[in-house]
């Protein structure tokens, strides 16, 4: 990966090549050697990956455009956090996202949206409660608020805790 991403835009046509192969493998790698090019070429062969038919392969183009501050990633990282695939680096790309006030709130109410569908199991109400702690806002800490009142006590007594983290800053 360091090796392609010295050649510059030679590297990156290769890789891009990588996002065309019929496998998803070779695709994922790409991704990842790709996520080492700090340019906008890449961050625009980033954002085409996040439509790849694999799972795996839009989840690392989400983490690493989440990095580098784009919100189109948003869904996927959501998206990982409820099914817990690295849903604590997910919820981190979260956290960098949430930067502009507008943004916080529109990640903050899709976490609460995926609390609302009502058939979330408690180990994604704990991942969606954590993920919530570092977004800022009211709609954020309102969502905390009425976690903190929820069935599954851990998911409970995590809210209620970062509320007073929250509240304490």
């Amino acid at each position: 990966r360091w090796a392609l991403a010295q050649l510059g835009d030679g590297g990156l046509a290769l890789l891009a090549e990588g996002l065309g192969s019929p496998v998803a493998e070779v695709r994922k790698r790409a991704v990842q050697s790709i996520a080492e090019i700090p340019d906008g070429e890449a961050t625009a062969l980033l954002q085409d990956a996040l439509a790849d038919p694999d799972v795996v392969v839009r989840r690392y183009a989400a983490l690493a455009l989440g990095a580098r501050g784009v919100a189109d990633a948003v869904p996927t990282l959501i998206d990982m956090v409820v099914e817990g695939a690295n849903d604590v680096d997910a919820a981190d790309a979260l956290s960098a996202l949430a930067s502009p006030p507008a943004l916080a709130d529109q990640i903050a109410t899709r976490l609460v949206d995926c609390l609302a569908r009502g058939t979330v199991e408690s180990s994604a109400r704990r991942r969606l409660t954590q993920a919530l702690a570092d977004i800022p806002g009211i709609t954020a800490s309102r969502a905390l608020a009425d976690l903190s009142h929820d069935e599954d006590r851990a998911v409970a007594l995590t809210a209620a805790y970062i509320l007073g983290i929250r509240d304490a800053r």
